[in-house]
């Protein structure tokens, strides 16, 4: 007879207090994409120099110091409440589609931070007149993070609405489960 390891669940203290930090981080990272649009928005349309040269310095620093930790922060929360909870991993759709949309994000954000970078480079280019930092305003920064609201939200949404399809795995794992209970009611 073997035994299998029950899964790891936290208990109701643990749980919440990763809840809560998952739910600050993920809260966060689209509330720091929201400046970013709202940056991105200013550096394209505005006719002032110093407003674009100001709005890509900007960019760069949220997107080092505030994008990139708060989006390894929601992936690393995230898969602590998938593993520690009744939720698990891989039993879940819902689960995966928003790990699935963590990790794409967050590499696309680490490579993303070349353009952060090219784009303060212009910014602190003393050599470049007010008309031409004017001329290489981009509408990438607002292509993303316009982009990053959506994919943030709809992870919102899954984790509100809990779509309740199981995986194969997830349905394996319920029908191993009705058996144990049948078994142990039948002793």
């Amino acid at each position: 007879m073997h035994h299998r390891c029950p899964p790891m669940i936290m208990g109701p203290r643990l749980r919440k207090f990763a809840l809560t930090a998952h739910v600050t981080s993920s809260v966060g990272w689209l509330g720091a994409v929201g400046c970013s649009l709202a940056l991105a928005i200013a550096g394209l349309v505005s006719e002032d120099a110093h407003v674009v040269r100001s709005a890509y310095l900007t960019l760069e620093l949220v997107g080092k110091f505030v994008l990139v930790p708060l989006s390894f922060a929601s992936l690393l929360t995230g898969l602590i409440q998938s593993l520690g909870t009744k939720w698990g991993l891989f039993q879940h759709y819902w689960v995966l589609f928003k790990l699935l949309i963590n990790v794409v994000s967050t590499l696309i954000l680490l490579t993303y931070v070349q353009t952060f970078n090219y784009l303060a480079g212009i910014a602190t280019d003393t050599t470049l007149s007010d008309a031409e930092v004017l001329g290489l305003r981009s509408p990438s920064p607002l292509i993303h993070a316009g982009a990053a609201v959506v994919v943030l939200l709809v992870a919102t949404i899954l984790s509100v609405y809990k779509p309740p399809a199981l995986t194969r795995y997830g349905l394996q794992k319920l029908s191993q489960r009705h058996e144990q209970r049948r078994a142990v009611s039948q002793k």
